[in-house]
């Protein structure tokens, strides 16, 4: 009781008869008065479950409250999965910025699996990810198509600029990913149905872990194309995979709230500067 007075900045006499009303009011008891404590009755806890998502549902209306208030304010708050956090993000919000100012953004960057859960709490606005599938009460607003693409040591380099198939990989030393994500998964489909025995010689626990052990001479590694672009080296050759194996590109927002004008702005600049990204020539990353 006293520590609830001191939370609420009120006198414990006050909380004890707010109790006392409330308990009235019930026809009921929420607390055993034993020994000179209060020990919550059967009936409180039932009640407590209902209270808590209560205070839940009043918590995510003092969130979507602050995010109004920050969309007036001309904010983008905005979190994307690792591929786009080292590179492409932050120069796809220098390129907004240069033509509005005047405009704030909050950047993160999350796991793919953490996205739906920050914008369901209004944490963010936006989410930039792969693959979005179909997460309960999210969209999915396509940007751009990519595909997958082969990243091999430069002494590897042949000068064949030609795509390359599974095939080809079988007798090279081979970086091998150990992630759950949604084009883990697509990517390990797609090599084991091709019955092409490659021989690891890594497992990398991310695709930029993965480009980065290429670029030190460890072996041949199959990406993304935006993390294959994503601070380039110069240490490291990119050819396209063949067949093509091809993965969405999404802005994910709540599926039942509109996004706010900047917003809705700034998914089309991501459009155009993604179209860019992936177009513009490998030596740029």
């Amino acid at each position: 009781m006293t520590r609830a007075a001191e939370v609420l900045n009120v006198s414990q006499p006050s909380v004890s008869k707010v109790l006392s009303n409330a308990e009235q009011q019930l026809g009921y008891a929420l607390f055993d008065r034993i020994k000179g404590k209060l020990i919550p009755t059967p009936e409180a806890d039932r009640l407590f479950l209902q209270v808590a998502e209560v205070n839940e549902s009043v918590d995510r209306l003092r969130q979507v409250a602050e995010n109004i208030r920050s969309m007036e304010k001309g904010m983008v708050r905005i979190a994307a999965t690792p591929a786009f956090g080292s590179d492409f993000l932050p120069a796809a919000v220098a390129g907004y910025r240069r033509e509005h100012g005047e405009l704030m953004f909050s950047i993160e960057v999350l796991r793919h699996e953490e996205l739906a859960g920050a914008l369901l709490d209004s944490r963010i606005d936006i989410g930039l990810g792969f693959d979005a599938g179909n997460l309960p009460g999210i969209r999915g607003e396509l940007l751009c198509r990519g595909r997958f693409v082969v990243l091999m040591p430069v002494e590897f380099d042949t000068g064949n600029t030609s795509p390359m198939q599974l095939e080809d990989l079988a007798g090279l030393p081979f970086i091998r990913l150990d992630n759950q994500g949604p084009l883990d998964r697509l990517l390990a489909a797609h090599i084991e149905s091709a019955h092409v025995d490659l021989k690891p010689v890594a497992v990398a626990g991310s695709y930029m872990l993965a480009k980065a052990l290429v670029s030190h001479g460890v072996g041949v590694a199959i990406v993304d194309q935006v993390t294959a672009r994503s601070c380039w080296h110069d240490s490291v050759v990119m050819r396209p995979l063949e067949p093509a194996l091809n993965f969405r590109i999404s802005a994910l927002h709540i599926d039942d709230e509109p996004m706010s004008l900047v917003c809705t702005d700034f998914v089309n600049h991501l459009k155009t500067a993604l179209h860019d990204y992936l177009a513009g020539p490998a030596s740029q990353g």
